[in-house]
């Protein structure tokens, strides 16, 4: 049953990564490229039926961690309390952002809310990525020092950064050089993604614009990949251990490379393709970074204390089976209702009335 839920929990957070990913990327396409108030309105008319209904995968995810890996979830909420309540603001600022945008016709009042939305999304894509890189990396499980757990075995807690501003040291921080990176890698990512959907959703003046950001990129995407790759040996050992033991898993790099290349193409494909690459990309590159560190959830940095694995860190077996039942009917509730969303809201956007108050 913890393979169950772990891969139930796995392809939730995949699936918010995609559908919110588009939003952030979007926000970040607003803050950066949309000059005209014309081009602003198109961007958010392309996300306005769906952002906040994204957002319920994010919730999900935490209702499934909270029953099926009770243990990460205390260890995760307590440890990473500062950046969970940093995102917690940036989610308000960004969705106040939107709402608030259309109240008062007011350039001074407008530019307010765009920039909320447009920073908020910017650094919720860059927290998001920071947040990845300190699963891959690890944490201090049981606050070890000189050897010895201060803590019980499962609790952390990290400061935003520490002063060596390093990976590698004895007392950790949410914010090092690593995780920065992988933070860099996932606003480049996410605005490609956003750049798509908008693409896809819209027939802007803006979209010719946007192929050619996708398309430049592209190359600082594959460029970070890339030497990310080449670092992940110092963070990690044996970072390739779980793809050589079990050769099926090199279909997830597979699919996230197939991602990047495809994106090389945005210009001469149909509006959609974009964004179809860029979701293999995000989907491909998370997967593997996830099974990379399978059967472990939260891996540990130190000898003393043991890593959080979806074993060690799972509920009752009891509870896990009985839950299956709830979680097929809400799962099937969830789906049915963003199937109808998008059949509603299909094709291009650019018709729909969206913040006009």
């Amino acid at each position: 049953m913890e393979l169950f839920w772990y891969i139930a929990l796995l392809f939730m957070l995949t699936v918010y990564l995609v559908l919110e990913g588009y939003d952030f990327g979007a926000g970040i396409v607003h803050l950066f490229f949309a000059k005209s108030e014309e081009d602003k309105k198109m961007i958010t008319k392309s996300i306005g039926p769906f952002w906040d209904a994204n957002e319920v995968w994010l919730i999900a995810s935490g209702g499934v961690l909270f029953f099926a890996f009770p243990t990460l979830y205390a260890s995760s909420f307590s440890g990473f309390y500062l950046p969970l309540i940093m995102i917690l603001w940036l989610l308000i600022f960004r969705a106040i952002g939107l709402e608030l945008h259309g109240f008062v016709n007011n350039h001074l009042w407008k530019s307010i809310w765009n920039t909320s939305f447009g920073v908020a999304s910017l650094l919720l894509a860059l927290f998001f990525g920071i947040a990845l890189g300190n699963i891959v990396r690890g944490v201090n499980l049981g606050m070890v020092d000189n050897g010895v757990s201060t803590q019980e075995a499962h609790y952390f807690f990290l400061p935003l950064w520490n002063s060596t501003f390093s990976p590698q040291a004895n007392h950790l921080g949410v914010i090092d050089w690593f995780t920065v990176f992988l933070g860099v890698i996932a606003v480049i990512a996410l605005t490609i993604h956003g750049a798509n959907w908008v693409i896809f959703k819209t027939s802007t003046s803006l979209n010719q614009k946007l192929k050619k950001v996708v398309f430049t990129m592209n190359f600082a995407l594959f460029a970070f990949v890339i030497v990310s790759l080449l670092i992940w040996h110092n963070i990690q050992e044996n970072p390739y251990e779980n793809f050589n033991n079990h050769p099926w898993l090199w279909i997830f790099p597979v699919i996230s490379f197939v991602g990047i290349f495809g994106l090389f193409k945005v210009k001469s494909y149909k509006d959609g393709m974009g964004f179809l690459f860029s979701t293999l990309f995000l989907v491909g590159g998370f997967v593997a970074s996830a099974v990379s560190i399978f059967p472990k959830m939260l891996p540990s940095t130190n000898d003393v204390n043991p890593s959080l694995t979806l074993y060690n860190a799972s509920a009752h077996e009891y509870g896990l089976s009985v839950g299956v039942y709830w979680f097929v009917i809400a799962f099937a509730l969830v789906s049915l209702y963003f199937i109808v969303q998008h059949k509603v809201f299909k094709g291009k956007m650019d018709h729909i009335h969206y913040g006009d108050h």
